[in-house]
């Protein structure tokens, strides 16, 4: 199954961090935040706006970009998990 976001909506792949490891002490994998940065795998059409023009959306497919840490919906697809959030909701792309 693919999954095309609609609108201004993007879907990201997580980056992983690795697990967190202090004196010796794994962190439990609950505990651990969430990534805050991705790489944008698919994005939207873009938003229309009252005045009926459309908004393409500015992220593009390959980009690394720095997501608030919560927020979004998270999508399970094939074994993976995705984050899909919003344009505007995404902080920064990362070059």
């Amino acid at each position: 199954m693919s999954i095309k976001p609609i609108g201004d909506r993007v879907l990201i792949e997580l980056v992983d961090e690795g697990k967190s490891e202090i004196g010796g002490i794994i962190i439990p994998t609950s505990s651990i935040e969430q990534p805050d940065r991705g790489t944008v795998l698919a994005v939207g059409d873009g938003m229309v706006g009252d005045n009926g023009k459309k908004t393409p959306v500015t992220v593009k497919s390959g980009d690394v970009v720095l997501l608030p840490k919560h927020g979004g919906t998270e999508v399970k697809n094939e074994g993976k998990v995705y984050q899909i959030i919003r344009e505007h909701d995404l902080l920064a792309i990362i070059n």
